[in-house]
């Protein structure tokens, strides 16, 4: 099974400028896996993007990721 805190940590480091401030926090219900990014204030524009772009973006790879694992994926950015 893929570790999905890790890799949302791992996209989000590489988008931001200050990747020791991104911090992934996973709370598990029985269906849906929650994924709580949360970026240095300076970096939130670069983690959401132009009309929320990127934000949708890593929602999809996300979301994409959690196939194997058999619940739904949701990602929110604080």
């Amino acid at each position: 099974m893929l570790d999905l805190q890790q890799i949302l940590a791992d996209i989000a480091r590489a988008i931001v400028d200050d990747p020791d401030a991104v911090t992934v926090k996973m709370t598990e219900t029985e269906g849906t896996i929650l994924l709580e990014l949360s970026v240095a204030p300076d970096d939130m524009g670069m983690v959401i993007g132009r009309h929320g772009r990127i934000a949708k973006a890593i929602r999809t790879v996300m979301k994409a990721a959690s196939g194997t694992c058999g619940k739904k994926v949701a990602v929110e950015i604080k």
